[in-house]
């Protein structure tokens, strides 16, 4: 699965790479390798064992990745009228966003079965976590964004290592040309919704865990942003797996929110409907809000609507406009700088308790990115 031609790229020197780990939009350099760097050196390096190169990594992605801050909103609360709100914070990952933890996670996977690149389609978020991960296992990493998608990222992700490459169309024309990269060279396909699909969902599962490490049991409802559904899935089936082990007392009720009519998922929930159809495309428009939750196809979306469902949860659309009100609130009410796509859980649970007001309980919200 070597690529012959692995040796001619050019290197980007550590110290370089460095500078680029961005946060989730523009922000301030996170300077893993400062950190890691004797591990990087090992779990990049071709020419050490493997079983040497799996353990440096392994032990990259524990100091590195996952176990984020989860705060109790108490200033919120008040504003709100709700008590015990808990804001899960995945900003605190190293490029900003829960992407890491499924980046991270594929490039682990990769290595350990003789790959040398990773291939993924993106718009953004996504590629910057991939690029990093490739980077710190010395892994190539071929990243298609579509012409028609704009990314304050992409020199981030080139300053990693990682080549760009631009193809028309949409974003799911962006996943078909990267996959069948990864079908001709035997390339690790890390997109979304293909046979990787088992591992992703269980690297997000580790959010319901550190949930239930930090409350003892589950809450009464999670609220996840949602665009392909992946994340709010991988939370649903982290906690299903703590229930029937019987670690918590119940289930805690799954709730979505994203873009105002741009997802398949909330559509289908709001409509009632027995499956997650896909939208029209041409009737979806991009905006710098809300580009990491829209989609007219979701590739993880009949899972996340059975979770929703079968929790007796909610889903609801959020506005350009509501989102940044909401990432104004968390700023200034609990000082944490956020994306705006990450408020669209917080705006359903919000919604739905000024329609019915919900009981005294805990509820867990998941912010998915930072902002600076």
């Amino acid at each position: 699965m070597k690529d012959e031609q692995s040796h001619d790229r050019q290197e980007v020197p550590i110290s370089e790479r460095s500078r680029y780990i961005l946060d989730g939009a523009t922000g301030e350099a996170f300077d893993v390798a400062r950190a890691v760097e004797e591990l990087r050196k090992i779990a990049e390096d071709p020419g050490k064992p493997i079983e040497e190169r799996l353990e440096a990594y392994e032990d990259i992605i524990d100091s590195e990745v996952g176990d984020t801050a989860m705060v109790r909103a108490r200033n919120i609360e008040r504003e709100m009228g709700l008590r015990q709100i808990y804001l899960k914070f995945e900003g605190g990952n190293p490029t900003g966003t829960q992407k890491d933890r499924i980046a991270f996670a594929q490039a682990m996977d990769a290595l350990r079965r003789g790959y040398d690149a990773i291939t993924v389609a993106t718009c953004g978020n996504y590629g910057a976590a991939v690029a990093l991960a490739c980077s710190l296992a010395g892994l190539r990493c071929l990243i298609y964004i579509p012409d028609s998608f704009h990314t304050n990222r992409i020199e981030e992700m080139t300053g990693m290592g990682a080549e760009i490459l631009r193809v028309s169309g949409s974003y799911e024309n962006a996943v078909e040309c990267s996959r069948q990269r990864a079908r001709e060279e035997e390339i690790y396909d890390a997109n979304p919704g293909g046979d990787n699909v088992v591992l992703q969902l269980r690297a997000y599962g580790q959010i319901a865990q550190e949930i239930y490490d930090d409350l003892r049991d589950a809450p009464l409802v999670v609220a996840v942003p949602v665009s392909n559904g992946t994340t709010l899935t991988g939370i649903y089936k982290g906690f299903l797996s703590l229930y029937r082990r019987g670690k918590t007392s119940r289930m805690p009720r799954i709730v979505a929110g994203s873009s105002y009519k741009k997802n398949p998922i909330i559509q289908a929930f709001l409509k009632n409907a027995a499956s997650c159809d896909d939208l029209n495309p041409q009737k979806i428009r991009e905006t710098a809000v809300n580009e990491p939750l829209i989609n007219w196809h979701s590739v993880d979306g009949e899972y996340a609507l059975e979770a929703i469902r079968s929790t007796n949860g909610w889903a609801s659309n959020a506005t350009d406009k509501n989102m940044l009100t909401f990432t104004k609130l968390i700023r200034d009410k609990e000082g944490l700088q956020v994306l705006p796509a990450s408020t669209a859980g917080l705006i359903a649970l919000i919604e739905q308790h000024r329609q019915e007001p919900l009981s005294n309980d805990r509820y867990v919200v998941v912010l998915t990115g930072r902002k600076s």
